[in-house]
Formats: C-alpha cells, structure tokens, sequence
C-alpha cells in the first residue's frame, strides 16, 4: 500500500516548495528511486524543470518534462498527465491529490503556510486517513 509523507514547511513563500521538492527528488535520485513530480500547472513544470539543472552545481539529476523521452527514465515532471511507467515516488506539488497517487510506493505532499496549502493539507490528510493509508509528518 502507498506511504504518504506530508513535508511542512514554515513558510508561506512558493519557492520553498519548489526548493523542498527539488532537495526531496536529489535525496530520492541519490537513493535510486525514479521521481514523477507533478507539478500544479505547466508553468510550475516548466520552472522546475529549469531550476533542477542548477539546484546544485555538483549534482546532476537527469530529468524532463513528461512526454520527453528522458523523462521515462529516472525523473519526469508533470502536471496532471499520468506518469506513465513512473510508480515508485510522486512529489505532490498540486493542491489536490492526484488519481494515480495510488500507483505509486510513496507519495510526498509537500505544503507551505499560505491559506490555500493549508486547507489542501488538511483536506488530503483526511481524504488519505479515511482510506486507512500510512501517513507521516515532517515539519521542515
């Protein structure tokens, strides 16, 4: 069954997630998991998309955008495609839980403080404790 991890952030600021999802994915990498990443919109796709060449300098992390070829080997990034052969980490950044979470062996919802994370966090926190999913929490 699906393991659900909440990342809190004690921030309201948007780049924060984006800074979370991107350290989550580099562990994830590191650890030999292959990442989908679902982004809230193509816009946010394609930010995160930029920004992971350059999180870290000595790092690399292969990825693409879904629907790339690159992005069927280790990590994609979408917004609300299915993941296609992807079903070993989903980082959650969209405000409501996907459905194909399912598929995967864990998920990781990360939220921030602003009004609309917040009632989102507690909306999937309940929505995935009805089904009898395994939660934690991480406050970051």
């Amino acid at each position: 069954m699906t393991k659900v991890g909440f990342y809190v952030v004690k921030s309201a600021e948007p780049a924060r997630r984006l800074e979370i999802a991107m350290r989550l994915t580099e562990k994830a990498f590191q650890q030999g998991h292959r990442i989908f990443l679902n982004a809230g919109d193509k816009q946010q796709a394609q930010q995160l998309n930029e920004q992971l060449w350059t999180f870290r300098p000595a790092s690399f992390l292969p990825h693409g955008l879904q629907g790339e070829d690159i992005a069927q080997s280790t990590i994609a990034i979408g917004w609300g495609q299915d993941p296609g052969e992807h079903c070993d980490l989903l980082i959650n950044l969209q405000l409501e839980v996907p459905p194909f979470f399912s598929r995967f062996k864990r998920v990781a919802e990360v939220v921030t403080q602003d009004d609309a994370s917040l009632v989102a966090l507690r909306t999937s926190w309940k929505f995935y404790q009805e089904r009898g999913y395994e939660m934690e929490k991480h406050d970051l």
